[in-house]
This record gives structure tokens, sequence and C-alpha cells, in this order.
């Protein structure tokens, strides 16, 4: 049985689904999972768990993520990014500043509410927003609150035939639509505009200078090699790390909480070395969530 978590590097034209698909054929391997979902158009960090790897998957999930992209204002598109139908036009002042578009990036800063776009896997009423929006079908959307941490230009603007491009980078929490943060600061500098282009460069705790694509990953398996598997212990990085002694992992085995230090409300319980358990605290004790030795 294969375990551990890999570090995918997704190609444009496929979904994370996909992706999921042909690692399963690849390592032969049915329990996969992928930690957090990116749009067929955007390459990037795809965090992917295997076999034992699936259990820690949601904690993993929890830390942030780094988008690297392209912003275009002057037109807003259906789908909020470029492969989809323009639906607004409004041609870019030329007098446009980059002050002016930083000062806008920074109001975006924090604990900010986004509505999901229609183009997404957002389920309302059992069903997707996208099956609504293919069939020409509106319905209310849920709000969210997200959290960015940073959102910054990168590049000079480019002003032309209407039009004004830049780049940029954002650092946000989970369920984050950078599309929809693209449209609202244009909406918030008065111009309609979209995402253009969009690449994850970090998520999990992993980068996009380390991850693999799934033909260098096809080519290491060939080799024998497996050095591409980290091990399932990296999916708890983010948690609080307890030793425990041999005498707690009798009694976690039995599925009976124990006694330890304050360490928080979950820790990720280790013995020599290996991860134990994920416990949840209950008054004064440990209660075992998720037990992976016994």
């Amino acid at each position: 049985m294969v375990n551990g978590i890999i570090n995918l590097k997704k190609e444009a034209g496929m979904t994370s689904h996909d992706a999921v698909f042909k690692l399963r054929r690849l390592l032969q391997e049915k329990k996969i999972g992928h930690g957090g979902t990116l749009d067929p158009d955007v390459v990037g960090v795809l965090p992917i768990a295997v076999g034992k790897a699936t259990r820690v998957i949601e904690y993993m999930t929890d830390s942030g993520k780094v988008y690297e992209g392209e912003i275009t204002l002057g037109y807003a598109t259906t789908t909020e990014d470029a492969s989809g139908q323009t639906i607004e036009v409004k041609p870019v002042a030329a007098d446009l500043t980059q002050v002016q578009v930083d000062q806008a990036m920074a109001t975006f800063v924090g604990e900010i509410t986004q509505i999901p776009p229609m183009y997404s896997a957002v389920k309302v009423n059992g069903r997707k927003l996208y099956d609504y929006a293919r069939a020409g079908e509106s319905v209310e959307r849920p709000r969210r609150q997200v959290k960015i941490t940073s959102f910054e230009r990168t590049s000079d603007l480019l002003v032309s035939d209407g039009l004004c491009r830049f780049n940029f980078r954002v650092a946000c929490s989970k369920g984050t639509y950078v599309r929809t943060l693209a449209v609202d600061l244009g909406r918030a500098l008065g111009y309609p505009s979209h995402m253009s282009a969009l690449v994850r460069t970090a998520s999990a705790g992993l980068t996009l200078e380390t991850a693999l694509t799934l033909d260098e990953i096809k080519t290491k398996l060939v080799q024998g090699d497996f050095s591409f598997l980290l091990p399932v212990e990296y999916g708890v990085k983010e948690l609080s790390r307890v030793e425990i002694s041999a005498e707690d992992k009798v009694e976690l085995a039995y599925g009976r909480s124990i006694r330890l230090p304050d360490h928080g409300q979950l820790v990720a319980a280790f013995y020599q070395g290996r991860l134990i358990a994920i416990l949840e605290k209950r008054l004064a004790l440990y209660k075992p969530r998720k037990v992976f030795e016994t």
C-alpha cells in the first residue's frame, strides 16, 4: 500500500479530479484525495494525499495559499476569468495611477466577505452553482468570510486600447476565490474586470519550486523511485506536536483518553518519531479523534 503526500504541479487543461484519477492509475491506489480544488485553466501546487495520508488532508487545507497572476481592467466575463464570455465593457482612463490601484488593493487585506462566482462548485440546494449557470438559471449565492493576508501589485500598469493589465500576488485563506477578488477590485476602481491569468505557487506549505508534474512522477515510478512521496507526518506539521509514552500509546489504541499538558485544542501525538493519533482536548483530557498506529 502506498502512503504519503505528493506535491503535484497541476497543469492547465485538467481538473483536480482528473489529476487524482490519473494518479490513482499510476500508483494503483484507490485511496487518493486532493487538498484544494484548482480550476482547469490554473497551473500550480495541488497537494495530493495517498493511502493513510487521506486522513490528514483536512489539516493541510487549513493552511493558507499563495497565488500569482494577472488582473485585467476594462471588461468583465461570465466566469470572472479569461475563459468566459464578455458581459460588460468600460474603457480604462489613461490617467489611472499605480497609487490608485495600490490603495484599492490595500482595502481588501484582512477579513472580507465574498460571494462565490456562478461558475464554481459551491452547492446551493444540492446543486453546484455552475449547473445553475449553464442552465441559464439564477440563484442566491451564499456569502462567505475569507482572510486576505497580503494583496500586492507586482508589475507596472500596462494601459493600452482601453484595457489595463498588471501582475499581482495574493496570500489568502482556504475558500478564497481569486477570480472574485479580481472582479471586486475592479469594481472598487470603477471598472469591469477579470482575472486573466493565475498560478498557485504555494499551498499547505508546499511550493511550486519543488512540485512535480504527472509525467515527472511517472518517470520516477518507472525507475522505482518513490522519493516524491512525503511522509504522512508532513500533513500534521501545522498542529501542535506532542511526544507520548508507551503507556499512552496503548491507551489510545483502545480509544481511551489520556492526560497531557495543555497544547491547544488539537494536537498530533507522536511516539518514537511516528504519528500515532490526532487528539482533541476534552476538558482536562485529550481524546483520540483519529488513530493511525496501535
